[in-house]
């Protein structure tokens, strides 16, 4: 009986090759006749290789941090009694996460993005940077930033990696003593 079998096997092993042999004959055919229209792709570029020197390496707040700080900062308003809407963007000003808190205004979101976004693109609290517009006020003008109190940044070895917008409560000074909670909430290194 196992003798049988293993010649049935064998058999059929040499079936299965011949209709395979086949099936990628008719499929090679195919790709030729198909190919036989149509004009030659053009070459591929060679993919440039570079050197360890014309790189660099940075770091990123991870998308869990992100949303502790901003958990953190929005609970530091709900201790106050302030509906806020609080972003937190990575180095680039890319948002990472936003909260809108309950009854925060219509404006408080956008506001929050873009005092993280000035916050990390000058990488310092955007209450100081209200004072630079003074010898400087067309920093203003700059697309997506905001220069009023509510945004901290957040650094890593002294390079900014994100920022903290904060924006909703009835003074800048709230909103940046918000985002500077949610800073802290994630000192530690999450």
């Amino acid at each position: 009986m196992q003798h049988k079998a293993e010649k049935f096997s064998t058999r059929a092993k040499l079936v299965t090759s011949v209709a395979a042999v086949a099936a990628v004959a008719a499929g090679v055919a195919g790709a030729v006749s198909a190919s036989a229209d149509t004009p030659a792709a053009a070459p591929v570029a060679a993919v440039a290789a570079v050197k360890g020197k014309a790189t660099t390496t940075s770091t990123h707040l991870t998308v869990d941090a992100a949303a502790d700080a901003a958990e953190a900062a929005l609970k530091a308003a709900r201790k106050e009694g302030q509906r806020v809407s609080v972003a937190v963007v990575d180095r680039d000003g890319n948002t990472i996460v936003t909260l809108r808190g309950d009854g925060a205004g219509p404006q408080s979101y956008e506001s929050a993005v873009k005092k993280a976004y000035t916050a990390v693109s000058w990488n310092a609290p955007t209450s100081q940077l209200v004072k630079r517009l003074e010898s400087a006020p067309t920093l203003k003008d700059i697309p997506g930033t905001l220069f009023l109190a509510g945004g901290a940044p957040v650094a890593y070895d002294n390079a900014p990696i994100a920022g903290i917008g904060v924006a909703g409560a009835p003074s800048g000074d709230l909103d940046e003593k918000f985002a500077q909670a949610g800073a802290e909430a994630i000192a530690g290194g999450r």
